[in-house]
Order: structure tokens, then sequence, then C-alpha cells
């Protein structure tokens, strides 16, 4: 069992210069706005706000850092989460939205201490145009990448599994490659820190 012991803010960042400086392996959450991925840290860390969560499609404008101290096995270990700003349909000046590619480009393409890649799609909705380009993007950097279909709760249990598959179907992910998670009912939790932690070893 996965035991959280501890969640709190590192710091916010928009460049290079800000990131912080310990060698703390990391994990990065993207994905659409609103698709969930606030909730989701929330979630992973225990803790019901630790990350801002707004139902305004644009509000995580920064790289927001948290180090979250697990205990599996009878051992301790810390991991550093990053919530990234979402991408779509955010509501904001096209300029904004340049800025934040850019930041979230710079920091996916060039942060060393980043081992996992967290994307996460709408598990309703099923994965759209957004969603395939990133998974392009991210294709060919260094960093794993973990597909989560969130808002599985919102999917009868009979529906569930199935839709699984057609998500993981439509990304041509491998078997067994693709997690199902709800923030709203205890499905996936320890999936997704166990696959975390056996990617970071």
């Amino acid at each position: 069992m996965i035991k959280v012991l501890s969640a709190e803010f590192v710091t916010t960042a928009t460049k290079l210069d800000e990131y912080p400086r310990q060698p703390t392996p990391e994990v990065a959450f993207v994905g659409r706005s609103n698709v969930g991925k606030s909730s989701m840290i929330n979630t992973l860390a225990h803790r019901k706000k630790l990350v801002r969560v707004s139902n305004t499609p644009g509000r995580t404008k920064t790289l927001n850092f948290f180090d979250v101290t697990l205990e599996h096995r009878a051992k301790k270990r810390v991991l550093r989460l990053c919530d990234l700003p979402g991408y779509g349909f955010a509501k904001v000046p096209k300029s904004e939205r340049l800025a934040w590619d850019t930041m979230i480009n710079t920091y996916l393409s060039n942060r060393h201490t980043l081992r996992v890649v967290v994307t996460i799609i709408d598990g309703e909705v099923g994965p759209t145009p957004d969603d395939l380009e990133m998974l392009d993007f991210l294709q060919d950097k260094p960093p794993r990448i973990l597909v989560v279909a969130t808002k599985m709760d919102r999917l009868n249990k009979a529906a569930r599994k199935p839709q699984l598959e057609k998500i993981r179907a439509k990304l041509e992910l491998p078997e067994n490659s693709l997690l199902g998670f709800s923030s709203a009912e205890p499905i996936g939790h320890d999936d997704v820190w166990r696959t975390l932690l056996g990617i970071i070893g």
C-alpha cells in the first residue's frame, strides 16, 4: 500500500531560471483546460486545497510545483509534481496562449529532472485533436508518458472498461497502458502512484 505522508507547495515558475534546483524526480501533469488536472493532483496528494481548482478554463497561468512524500514498502520517497496550464479552449487572448505554449514547451523539452509526463484525457469525452497533438509532441521527448483517463465516475460501471478500450485504440496505445481515474470516487488512485513509482524506480 502507498501512503501519502505530506504534500506541500514548492514554487511557481514561468521560465528556466525559476525552476526548483533540487534533483527531485519530477512528474508533470498536462491536459486540456478543465480536464481535471488540479483535482487529480489534490486527490493523489490527499489534500483538498493543495492546488487551486477552478471551473473557469485558463486559471492556471504558471508552472506550479509541489513535493509529495510517500511511504511505499517501508521506504520514503519524495516526488515533485508539476501542474501545467491547460491547453485547448481556454478563453484568453491569443498572445497569452502563445506565451503559455512557449512556457510549456520549454519545460517539457528542457527539464532534466522530469521523469514522467501524465497526459490526462477526459474519460467521458475521449481524446480530442488537442490531446492527440500533445501526445505527438511528447513522443520524441525523454520523459516517459503515462496516459490517464479521468472523470470515469461519470460512466456507469459497465461502460468504463469498453470506454477505456475505445480510448486506448484511438490513441494506438499498447494494452494495459491506459489507466482510469476519478477524483470523485476511489478509482485508479493507487494504480497511478504504483505506475509512477514503477517507472521512476
